[in-house]
């Protein structure tokens, strides 16, 4: 899949949304991508998540991670088409561990999935837990990454989609007085 496809996939999801949003990073855009119009649907999520897996056949991977909420549906397919483990780190007192008797084996090699990437925040966070209890990362796959991260690891992304984003104060989409909302779950 491209690019196009991709994007043509979203737009016939209702993932790719078109407006005036608030994003999680106090920043706006007049693009937002509502992954759970793809997570809702098993057979979409499959296909992306194969496009995923297959890019990393091969490379011995054994675990994949995956974060709460999105990556962690994406993380499972991945995992499922991969044949191998899968773990989520889940937040306590403001930091990501691991709970719920998962494990990573000293020198498991390690997949991120996460299903929207912009900063890559959360990720890196998640990176840093695991190679601190001696996991080797392997690599870091998205659905859609729409910013550019600096992760020092090789990324894959199934559709780069790069979003103008604005300051609040500095906001084409506000001085034109178009409505401003705010969607997702920060």
């Amino acid at each position: 899949m491209n690019d196009m496809e991709g994007q043509a996939l979203l737009q016939a999801s209702g993932a790719l949304l078109e407006g005036h949003f608030l994003l999680s990073s106090g920043r706006h855009s007049d693009k937002y991508i509502e992954k759970f119009r793809i997570l809702e649907q098993p057979w979409l999520t499959e296909r992306f998540a194969r496009e995923i897996a297959g890019k990393f056949h091969g490379e011995g991977i054994n675990l994949v991670a995956g974060l709460l909420n999105g990556g962690v549906l994406v993380a499972h397919e991945v995992a499922k088409i991969l044949q191998c483990r899968f773990v989520f780190p889940e937040r306590v007192s403001g930091s990501l561990e691991f709970r719920r008797g998962f494990h990573v084996k000293l020198g498991a090699k390690v997949l991120v999935v996460e299903d929207v990437l912009t900063t890559g925040g959360s990720v890196k966070e998640l990176i840093k837990l695991l190679q601190g209890l001696g996991a080797q990362i392997s690599g870091v796959a998205c659905l859609v990454q729409r910013g550019e991260p600096e992760l020092n690891i090789p990324l894959f992304s199934v559709v780069k989609l790069p979003l103008k984003t604005y300051s609040a104060d500095n906001c084409p989409l506000c001085a034109s007085g178009i409505q401003l909302e705010k969607r997702g779950s920060s």
